[in-house]
C-alpha cells in the first residue's frame, strides 16, 4: 500500500482562460493524505474548495499538475471511472438521489459498484434486502420500515443520511463532503455530523469535508486545510490543531493572508 491515499501534485485550473473572465481558481495546490486521514476544509466565496474537489472527482481535468488515487494516476481519468471508488456528498440533499425511485431501488443502485452482487439492477434478492434494512437500521431513522418508500417523500435530513449511506454502502477509497450539512436545520446537521464522524471512523474511510463552520472545521477529523484564492494558505494538525481556537485561526489567517476573512456565512457559523 502506498504512503498516500490521495496526492495532488502542483494542480492548477483557470476557467475562461485568455478572456476577460479569465479566473485561476486551483494554483500551484499540493496535497497529500495518508490512508484514514479526515481533512476539514475551509475558505471563503471563491477560495477554490468546491473546483478542487471537481478535480479529485473528475469533474473536468486540471491544467497542470497530477493527481494520484491509492498509488494510481488518475489525472485523466474521467469522472464516472473515478466514481466507482470515490464517494461524493454535496450541499443540497436532492442530489445524490433518485427521488422517483424508492429507498430499496436506490442503495441497489448504489450496490451495483460492489463486485459482491450479481444481480441485474431492478432484481433485488433476499440477501441482499436484509444487508439494506440492516445498513439503514443503523442510521436511526427507521428508514428500514419503508424500503419501498420514494425517496422524494423523506426529509432533507433523512435523504442526506439516506445518501451517505449510499455513498459509503461500498466502502470508497475515498469520501468527498461538499458541505453536506449546510442545507440542513441545526438539530438535523448535527445529527448528520455525528453520523458521517461515526462512518468514517467505523469503516476507516480516508476522507476529505468542506465547511463553512470554523468550529466544526477544527473539532471534525485530524487535519485542517484552509484555503485562499485557489492556494493552500494554513495547514493544522496535532497539538496546534488541538489547542486552536476559532479567534486563533481567523488570526492566523489575517497574518498569512494579509487582510481579514471577510465571509459572513463563516464567521456567523456557530
Amino acid at each position: 500500500m502506498p504512503d498516500n491515499l490521495l496526492e495532488l501534485r502542483r494542480i492548477s485550473k483557470t476557467f475562461g482562460a485568455g478572456t476577460v473572465d479569465e479566473k485561476k481558481a486551483v494554483e500551484d495546490l499540493s496535497l497529500a493524505l495518508a490512508p484514514g486521514d479526515f481533512v476539514t476544509i475551509i475558505g471563503g466565496n471563491g477560495a477554490g474548495k468546491s473546483t478542487l474537489f471537481n478535480a479529485v472527482a473528475g469533474t473536468f481535468f486540471v491544467d497542470a499538475g497530477q493527481i494520484l488515487l491509492d498509488g494510481r494516476d488518475v489525472t485523466f481519468q474521467p469522472e464516472h471511472r473515478r466514481a466507482a471508488v470515490i464517494g461524493r456528498l454535496f450541499q443540497d440533499p436532492l442530489r445524490g438521489t433518485a427521488p422517483h425511485m424508492t429507498i430499496e431501488e436506490n442503495l441497489a443502485l448504489a450496490y451495483l459498484r460492489s463486485a459482491k452482487t450479481r444481480a441485474p439492477f431492478g432484481t433485488v434478492r433476499k440477501s441482499d434486502r436484509e444487508f439494506f434494512r440492516a445498513q439503514l437500521a443503523e442510521l436511526g431513522l427507521g428508514l428500514e420500515d419503508r424500503l419501498k418508500s420514494p425517496v422524494g417523500l423523506l426529509s432533507g435530513g433523512q435523504r442526506q443520511a439516506l445518501t451517505l449511506l449510499m455513498a459509503t454502502l461500498v466502502t470508497p477509497k475515498l469520501l468527498l463532503l461538499d458541505e453536506h450539512t449546510a442545507a440542513l436545520d441545526p438539530a438535523t446537521a448535527e445529527k448528520v455530523l455525528a453520523l458521517t464522524k461515526r462512518m468514517v471512523t467505523e469503516r476507516h474511510i480516508t476522507c476529505m469535508m468542506i465547511t463553512h463552520n470554523i468550529q466544526s472545521a477544527l473539532s471534525l477529523g485530524n487535519r485542517t486545510v484552509m484555503m485562499d484564492a485557489g492556494r493552500i494558505v494554513l495547514e493544522l494538525a496535532g497539538t496546534r490543531r488541538a489547542g486552536m481556537s476559532v479567534e486563533d485561526l481567523l488570526k492566523a489567517f489575517r497574518e498569512r493572508v494579509g487582510r481579514t476573512l471577510d465571509n459572513d456565512r463563516m464567521l456567523l457559523a456557530e
